[in-house]
């Protein structure tokens, strides 16, 4: 499947162009400080890149979902995961579903400065005490005249220590899923309180933190959709964030054998390239093929999910094949470069690092595999 026009080409390399002019040059010191300058998000919504796929007439650019494709495989280029995945929290995992549910106040309010990059999102789902169980939420908000007041802890939040905003899961009702409900949460609440930054094994570059709620009141028009129906939005918009990670690690899957290739010609060993012995020419000619593998079930799972089908199979199938194979792609080449792979200033070992998150984050393998056999009728 090649779904990508000219006009598609054209776009990716603008993106290419950013990327490693504006991006690629910082890697080691943003790496090495942990986190990024906000200004970022405001040169990357100056660029319309925040704002692919949105409607016109809230900033965005309107353009089909594969210019957003086309600028997730791009970003990848600036070999900082942790960069592309609080950007990805912006565009395609924190505002989508105030686009979707949103009021036309909570569009100005939240979602417009996000497409400029004048404002930073986040997404509270995962607790202390819960993570892949969404129905069982903790953090509470309970009405006060035309209020709620909220009170609870968020954990492994992705741009906490940097949103001005969170679309925020909250209790509002009955235990379990039919009591949960989504509200949009400026993060200058009287209450609100940063936490520590949480030391990861990688994404150095991602600001990932405890968040704080005690007795932090917000109108109850900040609700997004119907009170009490937050799970269903969740669920939904779970999709996108997981076909977004199975892009992304197609992308970083095929960085990573690229440069191992061009390591494997130069570098000599008993007199040869090391990329001429048969044992890793096969190797690759595998993993090249399990990767085409990969990215052509993304894109089946992507067209679907462009044309609004049901997709929940594919695109947890995708997120799964994806997400362990960049792993494995992310092994065998660390294992190719020798020691060389075991040292920090090589690529491989920060993807190496990074890339074990994805078979964890917006829902395990293990979720992805009873997903899957649910769906299946088994």
């Amino acid at each position: 499947m090649q779904p990508f026009t000219p006009d598609h080409e054209t776009f990716r390399k603008s993106v290419r162009n950013f990327v490693e002019k504006e991006l690629l040059p910082h890697q080691e010191t943003w790496e090495r400080e942990k986190g990024f300058p906000k200004d970022v998000f405001k040169q990357l919504g100056e660029l319309g890149f925040l704002g692919i796929a949105y409607p016109e007439e809230l900033g965005g650019s309107g353009l089909d979902y594969w210019y957003s494709i086309c600028f997730f495989e791009e970003l990848v280029r600036c070999r900082m995961s942790g960069l592309a995945m609080d950007v990805m929290v912006q565009t395609e995992i924190s505002t989508p579903i105030i686009n979707v549910l949103g009021t036309d106040e909570q569009k100005q309010e939240f979602l417009v400065p996000a497409i400029r990059g004048d404002k930073v999102g986040a997404l509270g789902i995962t607790e202390p005490d819960t993570g892949s169980d969404v129905a069982n939420i903790k953090t509470t908000a309970k009405k006060a005249g035309d209020d709620y007041v909220i009170n609870g802890a968020k954990m492994y939040i992705t741009n906490g220590s940097k949103a001005d905003f969170i679309t925020l899961s909250v209790r509002t009702g009955e235990e379990g899923h039919g009591g949960i409900s989504l509200v949009t949460f400026p993060t200058d609440t009287k209450g609100f309180e940063v936490g520590k930054r949480l030391e990861k094994l990688g994404m150095d570059s991602s600001d990932t933190t405890l968040l704080f709620f005690e007795n932090c009141r917000i109108p109850q028009r900040y609700v997004l959709g119907e009170e009490n129906k937050g799970f269903y939005y969740i669920m939904q918009n779970f999709q996108g964030e997981r076909l977004g990670a199975a892009v992304t690690c197609v992308a970083e899957a095929q960085q990573m054998i690229e440069d191992a290739l061009a390591y494997g010609r130069e570098r000599q060993a008993f007199g040869r390239p090391i990329l001429s012995f048969q044992v890793w020419r096969h190797k690759f000619a595998q993993r090249m093929t399990e990767l085409e593998a990969a990215r052509q079930l993304t894109y089946h799972a992507a067209d679907m999910f462009v044309k609004k089908q049901d997709c929940v199979t594919e695109i947890s199938m995708a997120k799964l094949l994806a997400s362990e194979l960049a792993n494995q792609i992310a092994y065998d080449c660390l294992q190719f470069h020798g020691g060389a792979g075991f040292m920090r200033e090589y690529d491989i070992s920060r993807a190496y690092r990074d890339l074990r998150l994805i078979p964890i984050g917006a829902g395990s393998s293990d979720i992805m595999r009873e997903i899957i056999a649910k769906n299946k009728g088994f």
